[in-house]
């Protein structure tokens, strides 16, 4: 069992698949806003230096895990031509915020939402061209069991291509990021939100989640091969890609 899986949003009982479904549900309609402001907009420029990786594999079906508010799987509707993007989360709140976003961009035809636990999915193997996922993974009850997941669907030949926050490995962001992870994030966090938990989750999860050649690893031994990654901004993110 790897660390972050340990860790819940709430202290009461119950599994973390269900805690986190009810904290991203508690927090949907301030989500978006805290999600820019916390990064100061910088997840923006992460999304897009994703979509420009699957550019170049003109997906056709593509499958973005643990959706939330569908950023990711908006983004990829208007850069990729011809690609259907299917959203999946376990949270309805969350998606119900996606849903609205694409009808006002006009892209409802290209994007599906689709409620779905991400480490038991529903999609025969070998259906998706490509497989994505933002800031979503260390959210798994299994960490192991929903890679496998996001492995088993994708066809052979295809992307995954996984962003993921991460905390600094060199001075000073390093501690500059575990000052601002446990103060300003936290604190603005819990005012907006009204969630007392949610971010001091979010920080809690970064710091136990297995990054860099740690994560290639998991992916390899899950079946990927060609897994690589690259920290951007200074290793506040972590961009994963891999071939099934």
């Amino acid at each position: 069992m790897y660390e972050q899986e340990k860790i819940k949003p709430y202290r009461n009982e119950g599994e973390k698949t269900k805690q986190v479904e009810a904290m991203f549900d508690n927090i949907a309609p301030t989500y978006d806003k805290l999600n820019h402001r916390l990064s100061w907009n910088i997840d923006k420029y992460w999304r897009n230096k994703a979509i420009r990786i699957l550019e170049a594999y003109k997906p056709q079906l593509l499958l973005d895990i643990a959706t939330g508010t569908g950023d990711f799987a908006l983004l990829a509707a208007r850069r990729l031509s011809q690609c259907h993007v299917t959203g999946a989360d376990i949270s309805e709140g969350m998606m119900a915020i996606g849903k609205q976003k694409a009808e006002a961009m006009g892209l409802k035809e290209q994007v599906s939402f689709e409620r779905q636990d991400c480490t038991a999915l529903s999609y025969p193997a070998d259906t998706f061209d490509a497989v994505i996922a933002a800031f979503g993974i260390r959210n798994f009850q299994d960490l192991e069991k929903g890679l496998s997941e996001m492995w088993r669907v994708l066809k052979p030949g295809g992307l995954f291509c996984v962003l993921e926050l991460t905390h600094p490995v060199t001075f000073p962001m390093k501690q500059l990021f575990r000052i601002y992870s446990h103060t300003v994030l936290p604190i603005y966090g819990r005012i907006i939100s009204r969630d007392t938990n949610a971010y001091s989750y979010l920080t809690k999860t970064i710091e136990a989640f297995p990054q860099g050649e740690t994560m290639v690893d998991i992916l390899k031994n899950i079946g990927f091969h060609k897994a690589e990654f690259k920290r951007l901004t200074f290793g506040i993110c972590t961009l994963y890609t891999a071939i099934k």
